[in-house]
């Protein structure tokens, strides 16, 4: 067969749609200042569009049905078409006794094709562990949904320690560093699942 004459699937460049989760919906938390920080972070690159969403902004229940409630569709209708739309993800989660928080386990268990065939990238915060079990145990959960890891994530162990009263990071070049690996990696997964899913859609 002549392949001389070939031509390669057209690439898209235009930015990629990135979801970011705000995990906690605790009172009090501290997940606003990680993500204040990361978000500047994201706003240093070209090739994301961004979109948060807040899981203490959003009142889903833990009951699951088939057929929710106009009260809980309107709170879907708030995060549905976002997670659909997205090209990838960062969770930016605390760790809660050794785990996730619930109103991040609802979230993911409510939607299923809105996951498949993306990227998921981490950014954890805590104390000594700096949410990495978390994160361990979300590897396995979007697993389960078709979704695809990678692998560097960002961590902030005993992170109220880590930043000032203003919000600021002290001592930010290894965090900044860490964002950027992250953010390379959900990059070359993203461009290259979304490419590959407009030569062939993913079944599963």
């Amino acid at each position: 067969m002549d392949l001389t004459n070939s031509t390669p699937p057209a690439v898209s460049s235009a930015p990629l749609t990135l979801a970011l989760i705000v995990a906690s919906d605790r009172e009090g938390r501290f997940g606003p200042v990680v993500a204040d920080w990361f978000r500047t972070r994201l706003a240093e690159r070209e090739d994301f569009t961004v979109t948060v969403v807040d899981l203490a902004e959003v009142d889903l229940p833990t009951s699951l049905s088939h057929d929710p409630s106009p009260a809980v569709r309107a709170e879907l209708a708030k995060v549905s078409p976002v997670l659909a739309d997205a090209d990838a993800f960062v969770v930016l989660t605390p760790e809660y006794n050794h785990s996730f928080p619930a109103s991040l386990k609802n979230l993911i268990d409510r939607h299923y094709t809105e996951w498949q065939a993306k990227p998921v990238g981490f950014v954890s915060y805590g104390g000594v562990s700096g949410g990495l079990r978390a994160v361990e145990q979300l590897r396995q959960v979007f697993a389960e949904m078709h979704s695809v890891t990678v692998r560097d994530t960002v961590s902030f162990h005993n992170a109220h320690g880590r930043f000032d009263q203003d919000g600021r990071l002290q001592d930010p070049a290894a965090a900044e560093g860490a964002a950027k690996v992250l953010l390379d990696q959900l990059g070359w997964w993203g461009r290259a699942l979304k490419d590959a899913k407009s030569v062939r859609p993913y079944g599963s």
